[in-house]
């Protein structure tokens, strides 16, 4: 090449340069976002999920939008991250929504009602049956907009200082849980007591409470409850498949460019299938420590899932009469939810169970 080629193609190319750097700064503006979660960084796989979110932002964006995780307490106590959200105090919550069922009781379908649906069941209906869009319509007047951020998987159904084995068995329980299966167990005779996660091992300890419900083997084998209660019973029925969401300020995200509103959604899908993984992983493992530990696994009767089943869709009923958004959500998820279980029963459910047995047979 001789110079004067070289000359005229090193113009062009400053040329461009010049032009392109402008539009790539416009591009990946510099954003920094702080996010409130409702956990306690002892708990990885909750917390954790919202250093995901902003590790993957960050990640693909060139490090230009920032969003930093406080955990609970850190800014807001748990409980307050979606207000927190809301008022623009932060950008971000990740928030179980059913922690706020006491202002309306629509605020639990997002996360789980009891007898609801199993983690891929809430997965399929939320992005696919148009449930995060009816609860977007629902935050449309709260300063919210929200995406699925995670999900648990069935719970346990808690940790027990005696064995429960008949409806009987429940009246006068002093049982640590909250939300919709507070209020079916009270139907029951349960005493529910509402506690945060630091109260609740000296509470067992001391018999002021009997039970308590918190996730699962993972996070259960952290907080030591198998030394006070050693009665692990299961499952969860009021957390077959517990969803938590990312709920973002509105005005602050209506206020992104589109390529970073559109990045945020396909990160949380992203995030939301990371929790659910991590629990698949690390629950059996932490189960067999708990075993080691002196758990004794229990199943709840049929007796009493039956009774609690019944008093939850008694529930449902009376809170449909008088609240129309619930009805509406409720309805749609309950459709969903017999197509679901139909088709589950199918396919997955007896290839699970041959490969349980095969388990059991010490053949895998």
């Amino acid at each position: 090449m001789d110079r004067r080629s070289f000359l005229s193609s090193a113009a062009i190319g400053a040329t461009a340069s010049a032009i392109a750097a402008p539009a790539i700064a416009q591009e990946k503006p510099q954003i920094t976002w702080r996010l409130a979660s409702a956990f306690p960084n002892s708990l990885p796989a909750l917390y954790g999920n919202s250093q995901e979110l902003g590790k993957r932002v960050a990640e693909a964006t060139d490090g230009a939008f920032q969003i930093q995780s406080f955990s609970a307490g850190e800014i807001v106590g748990g409980l307050q991250s979606a207000d927190a959200a809301a008022a623009g105090t932060v950008e971000v919550a990740h928030f179980p929504t059913y922690y706020n069922w006491g202002k309306d009781p629509v605020w639990a379908i997002p996360t789980a009602l009891p007898f609801g649906l199993s983690a891929r069941g809430m997965n399929a209906w939320m992005r696919m049956g148009g449930g995060n869009d009816m609860f977007n319509e629902f935050l449309s007047d709260k300063g919210l907009i929200g995406f699925p951020g995670g999900n648990t998987g069935a719970q346990m159904g808690g940790w027990f200082r005696k064995e429960i084995n008949t409806v009987d068995d429940l009246k006068g329980l002093k049982f640590r849980v909250g939300g919709f299966a507070g209020k079916v167990l009270e139907r029951l005779g349960v005493v529910p007591q509402q506690l945060s996660g630091g109260d609740i091992y000296a509470a067992l300890e001391k018999g002021t409470i009997d039970a308590t419900e918190f996730v699962g083997p993972y996070d259960d084998q952290k907080l030591g409850f198998v030394k006070v209660a050693p009665y692990y019973y299961y499952p969860g029925w009021w957390e077959g498949g517990a969803m938590v969401h990312f709920l973002f300020n509105k005005p602050a995200y209506d206020a992104l460019p589109e390529q970073y509103k559109s990045l945020l959604q396909t990160v949380c899908q992203s995030v939301n299938a990371n929790m659910l993984e991590t629990y698949d992983y690390e629950n059996s493992k932490a189960l067999r420590t708990l075993l080691a530990e002196g758990a004794q696994l229990r199943p709840f009767s049929q007796e009493i899932l039956q009774a609690c089943f019944e008093t939850s869709k008694a529930v449902y009923a009376e809170i449909s009469e008088t609240n129309p958004t619930f009805k509406k959500m409720y309805d749609s998820m309950v459709a969903f939810e017999k197509e679901y279980y139909l088709w589950t029963q199918v396919a997955e459910y007896n290839y699970d169970t041959f490969m349980m047995v095969q388990q059991r047979q010490g053949a895998l």
